[in-house]
């Protein structure tokens, strides 16, 4: 059974339009993800560019011969455009006029403006070649991308493939036997314009949902980062935390909790301006950062309260990375030697258990020691001093 190709092409251009316009719609209202507004004007020229194949016959042949298959490949342009942004590569003007460039110039040579297969099939290799760059796009940046972009690759290489196939296998055929239903060729115009409506809809749809999916992902990321340091915040510490500690008691690992303090934060925020006080924070937290191992958690779970939970690491190794961390940011260049420090207490699963609520409250005593014993030093439980620095002999902050 052949399709009606005159029904056909007054629904593709429909269907076009309206997924068009839906696509812009998400754009404008929602995401302003650049990629939509790429993928709404690559349905948007199909549409367009249908409406100019339809005049054939109609008009000069220059309009659905010429011009019709330019804004048919700017459409491909456009489709490959919108998956590069999405990846986050910018976009490509010489890439996007290059399948049109081509056809224009291949135009102007008689015998391949005046047969049909040759066009057909040159037609075919350049949305073929914008098809394996959109394909491209995802595949090399697979590792960096958090979203599920399977369905859109695969989509995307099914719907290159029919060109692919196109290519070798379709010979053109004339509109008016196109209209009339017969003829070879119209068996394959009239399927491509049914799959064309398949695949809008389904990148469309699959877009939508990667844009969606990485929308949440980064409202999650913000909900469990620290504004200011960028670092994880409270309730990521919390969360991630937990888990280790789970990790480490099934795999019977000893864990270390570090708690650490600023001292004197807030005579530094008087003294000194706020925004020191903040430039102490980022560095802080830098130190911490270049001291722990990539397994390691670190969060800032108070104003100047930060904590870190080392995987596999027993007493002796989390005293001498909270030693570290204490010596490195006293050395910073931020202020005058002996203004900054930090109180650190230390404790390990191996004498607090599992329970992250129970570890932080025994590193807390173990931190207020470390106040009460002249700050700017490490302390452990039970109460003994290690790497005991330079006290700073003067009031708690």
């Amino acid at each position: 059974m052949v399709l009606h190709i005159t029904t056909l092409l007054i629904v593709s251009v429909f269907v076009f339009c309206l997924m068009g316009l839906l696509t812009g719609h998400a754009w404008l209202r929602e995401t302003r993800e650049r990629s939509l507004a790429y993928l709404g004007a690559m349905m948007l020229l199909a549409a367009l560019g249908v409406v100019l194949i339809g005049l054939r016959g109609k008009v000069y042949d220059v309009i659905p011969v010429v011009l019709a298959n330019v804004v048919l490949l700017l459409s491909a342009a456009m489709n490959w455009t919108a998956m590069r942004v999405f990846v986050g590569r910018s976009p490509s003007v010489p890439g996007i006029f290059a399948g049109a460039g081509i056809w224009l110039v291949l135009c102007l040579i008689p015998a391949f403006h005046e047969s049909t297969p040759a066009r057909v099939s040159v037609y075919s290799v350049l949305a073929l070649g914008y098809g394996l760059l959109t394909a491209l796009e995802f595949w090399r940046s697979r590792n960096h991308l958090e979203v599920a972009y399977m369905p859109a690759l695969i989509l995307t290489l099914l719907h290159t493939g029919f060109y692919g196939a196109r290519s070798i296998s379709d010979q053109g055929f004339s509109m008016d036997e196109a209209l009339q239903g017969s003829g070879p060729g119209v068996c394959f115009f009239s399927f491509m314009l049914f799959e064309s409506m398949l695949y809008v809809i389904g990148i469309a749809y699959v877009t939508l949902a990667m844009v969606k999916e990485r929308a949440e992902l980064k409202f999650k990321a913000a909900a469990f980062c620290d504004p200011l340091t960028g670092i994880g915040n409270r309730r990521a510490f919390m969360f991630h935390g937990e888990q280790m500690l789970v990790d480490g008691k099934r795999r019977g690992e000893p864990v270390a909790l570090l708690l650490c303090d600023l001292d004197h934060f807030k005579r530094l925020n008087d003294t000194f301006g706020h925004q020191m006080g903040d430039q102490a924070l980022i560095a802080f937290s830098q130190v911490v950062v270049d001291s722990l191992r990539p397994q390691d958690l670190l969060g800032r779970i108070g104003g100047e309260e930060f904590a870190c939970l080392l995987m596999n690491a027993d007493e002796h190794t989390a005293v001498e990375v909270a030693e570290r961390i204490r010596q490195a940011f006293a050395q910073l260049p931020l202020l005058e030697p002996g203004l900054l420090s930090v109180s650190i207490g230390v404790v390990t699963t191996h004498e607090s258990g599992y329970e992250l609520s129970h570890l932080l409250s025994q590193a807390d005593e173990a931190l207020y020691d470390a106040k009460d014993n002249g700050r700017n030093r490490v302390e452990t439980l039970p109460r003994v001093s290690r790497f005991p620095g330079p006290a700073m002999g003067v009031s708690a902050g």
